[in-house]
């Protein structure tokens, strides 16, 4: 209802511009017993369902920073709700209006989790199932350095290279698929991690299938030599690391910008100077606190 409260909802807007794609991203959507209530991505993804399947055995559930329901349930979910819309126009030619909720995104992004649920990936209780932290073969390990390694080696012929690259004996192990086994091979895989450094076990585990992986922290990830070898991470002019936009497109890849990241009203005055409006119009907005300035002093 804030767009209303301004008068510029989508009735008016759509009668303005019948071609408008107005897209309104919530946490629990545009109607429903929850839909003026406040909220985070946390309550967003407990409401969606999704929350009661991450977590270990024994533990609360947990909900992984606010990448599912925000960013993903709603940002990524609601940017493919525009970009369909726009194609749809392309043939009626007309806009539309998008209600995306960020429960109805990350259920929706989640639905494998319902799919499969016949397939015996998640019959048994949280954390202990295939993917969910159950399995020894699909874990993290720390390392005698105090790193970790991640480990996915799910089908049977990843498996073997596993435990070769382990120095075990397959034939004097359970069977992989043995889940009365599963704890006591997680305890037997955590011992043998925990004798070799992480770079030790990327020097045996590079060049195989095993599936195993170093766990990366934000001041080593762009000096990996994969993500090297593809400027998977880019630095601005300074020296901050992110990552590079993706996917990356053949023909129109996106250029990114090497610059600081601006602050929160920095080109709010040369914005509006450019749109039209005179100088005594923005003193205006901005004594009525109607606009902010954030102008960056010089270093002298």
């Amino acid at each position: 209802g804030v767009m209303e409260k301004l008068g510029l909802g989508p009735e008016v807007l759509l009668q303005e511009n019948p071609r408008l794609i107005y897209a309104r991203l919530t946490g629990f959507g545009q109607s429903g017993k929850y839909a003026k209530s406040a909220g985070h991505d946390i309550n967003y993804l407990a409401l969606s369902g999704v929350l009661s399947k991450l977590g270990r055995k024994g533990e609360n559930p947990y909900a992984p920073v606010n990448l599912l329901a925000d960013f993903a349930g709603g940002g990524v979910m609601c940017a493919m709700g525009i970009v369909t819309a726009l194609y749809e126009r392309t043939r009626s030619g007309k806009g539309q209006i998008i209600d995306a909720s960020m429960v109805e995104g990350v259920a929706y992004l989640s639905s494998f989790l319902w799919k499969s649920q016949n397939l015996g990936l998640w019959n048994r209780p949280r954390g202990e199932n295939l993917l969910d932290s159950g399995a020894p073969f699909y874990e993290t390990y720390k390392t005698s350095d105090g790193k970790f390694v991640a480990v996915g080696a799910i089908e049977p012929q990843f498996y073997e290279q596993l435990i070769k690259g382990l120095g075990l004996d397959s034939d004097k192990l359970p069977s992989q698929l043995s889940f009365s086994d599963w704890p006591e091979m997680k305890k037997k895989f955590a011992s043998v991690f925990a004798q070799k450094t992480q770079a030790e076990w990327c020097s045996i585990f590079d060049g195989t299938d095993a599936c195993v992986t170093p766990v990366l922290s934000f001041d080593d990830v762009a000096s990996h030599q994969h993500n090297k070898q593809r400027s998977s991470f880019i630095k601005n002019d300074q020296e901050e690391i992110s990552p590079r936009p993706a996917p990356l497109l053949s023909r129109t890849p996106a250029v990114p910008s090497c610059k600081r990241d601006p602050f929160i009203g920095e080109h709010t005055e040369e914005i509006l100077l450019e749109y039209g409006f005179t100088k005594q119009e923005i003193s205006k907005l901005y004594s009525d606190k109607v606009i902010g300035f954030c102008k960056q002093k010089a270093n002298l």
